[in-house]
Order: structure tokens, then sequence, then C-alpha cells
């Protein structure tokens, strides 16, 4: 028993002695059975306890210790560290606050990989001065501006110290896009959503106008005033609404009729006595566009102070001379010579102007009320259209009968009638269904008892 004790005893110290003659297996990494470890001697440990900290510290808020690790684990790098003073004190704020926002992890990330080379690269003349970094960008040593080279050697790497922070194209585009304003404008504010009481489902939304297109409402909707209960919203900032500037369109229209000479009455009724001007800039501004007839100083001196006189008279008059088109004098002339008459809308519903040719010109109007193309093109500006005529145009009468401007020149001033005694009568107008009433009953009857048929 005593020798079988003795040799248990000498084998097990035997394999006690073997075990710890054996080398130790690495501990398995975090990134998988065959992953490979990172020493204590490793470059990206140095970097830690280096005069490199803050690069080492934005390594960490970026998450790229993994990406690095596979790095060094494939290869030798280079890393291009900036000292601290660079990135503590010499970074733009607004900058830093940019590549430390969550939302720019990506950029970060890109800023840090541009300092990694996937290679050991020593400085020497004969070394090349353009080298693909971890970020998927070419660097140029020369601008890196290297002023420790070699500052930390080991093994899996390389680091030099250079003199300040190196931002790659991309990072800059991204922050330039930042900083301008259409980037952090705010959102426009849109309405309530709408709910159809037919229906009770929500309305869809228009869909967008292009810039420049015709407006989708006619010009008459537009003009009809909005309802009365509210007040109608503001718009938002910067809505673009408004794609034409009318208001100074309309005040360029009018001076120009001022220096042309000749049409002083119409632009004083346009600015004085009416608001007219406010109601073309609003048009104008919305996308419509306009052709005016605008009589001269003669003819508006023909208008009666009856006429003008009544309510809303200056405005249904000069309604009548609003065509809502462009045309030009060859447009219309174009347009006579080959259709021999054209109607055009104006803005006074439901009246149009008719033009035609005549002596080489445009004619408007029919009659004794019509007017010729006097002054053409007074303004063109793509939008609105002047042209001068030499007559006030009068729409007919809704019965049918006389214009008013025939009306006027043959009765100038409208006179309650004369009664001279209790038994004077006024003298009716017999008309064509009481002219024939009378003389079926005069066949039956000898002696009307009718007093109109007397």
């Amino acid at each position: 028993m005593g020798l079988r004790a003795l040799f248990l005893l000498l084998s097990l110290a035997a394999a006690a002695l073997a075990a710890e003659q054996r080398p130790a297996l690495p501990p398995p990494s975090a990134g998988g059975a065959g992953a490979p470890g990172v020493s204590s001697n490793s470059v990206l440990v140095t970097l830690l306890d280096s005069r490199y900290t803050e690069l080492a510290e934005l390594v960490e808020k970026a998450l790229l210790l993994q990406a690095l690790e596979d790095a060094v684990g494939r290869g030798s790098v280079t890393i291009l560290a900036p000292r601290n003073e660079a990135l503590d004190r010499d970074l733009d704020p607004e900058f830093r606050r940019f590549l430390l926002e969550p939302r720019n992890l990506r950029a970060l990330q890109s800023l840090l990989l541009f300092h990694v080379l996937p290679a050991r690269v020593h400085l020497s003349p004969s070394a090349s001065l353009s080298h693909q970094t971890l970020a998927g960008e070419p660097l140029e040593l020369a601008a890196a501006a290297i002023t420790r080279p070699d500052a930390v050697v080991r093994p899996d790497g390389v680091i030099h110290g250079i003199e300040r922070l190196l931002v790659p194209r991309s990072v800059q585009e991204a922050f330039n896009r930042r900083r301008s304003l259409a980037a952090i404008s705010a959102v426009l504010p849109t309405g309530a959503p709408e709910v159809d009481p037919r229906t009770h489902r929500l309305k869809k939304p228009a869909p967008p106008v292009p810039l420049g297109a015709p407006p989708a409402l006619p010009v008459w909707d537009a003009m009809a005033p909005g309802p009365s209960i509210a007040p109608a919203p503001a718009p938002g900032p910067g809505s673009g609404k408004h794609h034409f500037d009318g208001h100074s369109q309309v005040k360029d229209f009018i001076q120009t009729l001022l220096l042309y000479g000749g049409y002083n009455e119409l632009a004083d009724i346009l600015v004085n006595l009416t608001s007219l001007a406010t109601e073309m800039g609003r048009l104008v501004s919305e996308g419509y566009v306009l052709t005016v007839l605008a009589p001269n100083d003669e003819a508006m001196a023909r208008l009666t102070t009856d006429q003008l006189s009544e309510p809303g008279s200056p405005e249904d008059i000069l309604y009548y001379h609003m065509i809502p088109e462009y045309q030009t004098e060859e447009s219309m002339y174009n347009a006579v010579r080959r259709f021999g008459k054209v109607r055009y809308d104006t803005l006074r519903l439901p009246h149009k102007v008719t033009a035609r040719e005549a002596d080489g010109s445009v004619k408007f109007g029919a009659g004794e009320g019509s007017a010729y193309l006097f002054d053409p093109d007074i303004y063109t500006d793509g939008r609105i259209s002047v042209q001068g005529i030499d007559a006030v145009l009068l729409p007919p009468a809704e019965d049918g009968g006389k214009s008013p401007a025939t009306a006027a020149a043959a009765a100038p001033a409208r006179r309650a009638p004369a009664v001279t005694g209790a038994t004077a009568k006024p003298k009716l107008r017999r008309g064509k269904l009481l002219e024939g009433a009378c003389q079926f009953m005069g066949v039956f009857v000898r002696r009307s008892r009718f007093a109109s048929c007397q």
C-alpha cells in the first residue's frame, strides 16, 4: 500500500506541473467564437492611455470600438489622432453640438473613421500621399498637418499626432445642409381636416398646383367676397400661394397711364373713386390675367352726372371694360380678321363686349355706343394689358331696348313729369300686347269701357 500511494502522489504532482507550464487559452470574445481578441499591448488600448483621450471618448460615443477591433484583427491600422486642445477648445461649438446630436451619429462615425487608415503607414519621402480611409473617402497626408509622427508604435498599428481635426466632404455637406434655413424652417401650418357633410368622410386634399399654373377657379368666383361670419385665416410663412406681385404691377400700370397722357380720368376713378385697383392687384397676385379697355379723357368727359352718381355705377362701367384674358392689339386684330366678330367675356356678368374689324382697326360695341382701338398696347407686362379706346362702352339694356349711352344722348337729363292740374294724367306707352287686346275688344263692343284703349 505504501508504494501504490507514493506512485499516485507522484502522478498528481506531475499533472499539476504540466498544467502550470501549459499556455492559457484566450477568453472568447463577444464578436464570435472565431473573432480574434485585443491584447493589452494593442494600439486601441494604448490610445486610451495616451495624450489623445478626447479622440478616445468620441470613439466610445460613436459606438466604434467593435468596428475598430475588427479592423485591428484583420491587420495593422494607422490612426491620425488630433491633440486634445483641437477637440476641446479649437473646435467650433456649433459643429461640436452638431456631431454630438443623436440623429447625427452617422456623421460622427464617418468623421472618426476618416482618421483611420487600414494599413501601417510610416512617414517617408517615398510614401504615397493619398490613402484610402475606413470612411470610404481618400485622405491626403499633406493636408493632415502631422506634428508628432510615430507618436505610438505597436505591433498592430501606429498613431500619428496631427494638429487639427480632419473633416471629410460628406460631413461638411451634412453640416451645411443642417445650417441652411430650408432644413430648419418651421413647418407650414395646415388647417384642420374637413368632413364632407354628405358622406361623413374626410375630404381629400386638393392636389398641389405647380408654380405659375393658371388658377383653378374662374375669375368671377375669385372676385366674390368671402363669408362675413369670421375673418379669413392668416396665410402661413412663405406659403407660396401668391406667385406674382399684383399690387406692384397695378401700381406700374396706373403710373404708366399718367405718364402716357390722356387717361387721367380713368386713373383717378381707379384710385380715388373705387377700390378696383386693390381688387385688380389681388386677382393678379392669385395668377389671373386682365385686359383693360381704357377710355381716354375725352370719352370720360362725355359721361353724364347721372351715369356716375348712381350707387355702384363707376364699378359697373369699369367692370364692363375688363376682359379676363390677356389680349394685345395684334391678337385681337388677328382674331377679328379671321372670325369677323369676336365676343369677349367681361367682369360684369353676364354681359360680353363684341369686337369686329373696321377700317383696319378693332371696333368694340355696336351702333352709336361703339369705340375704336385708339392707343394700342399702352401697357403690356404679361399679366395686365391696357388698350386705349376713344369712347366709353356701356352694356345693352336688360329688356333689349336701347343702350344707356343712346338713351343718355337722346335725353341728357332725366326729369320727373310736370303735373299741371289734378286731372292731368301721364301718357302711357302702348305695348304690342295692349294694342292687340284693344283691337280684339273693338270688334265685339262698339264702345269700349277700358280707359286705356281710348
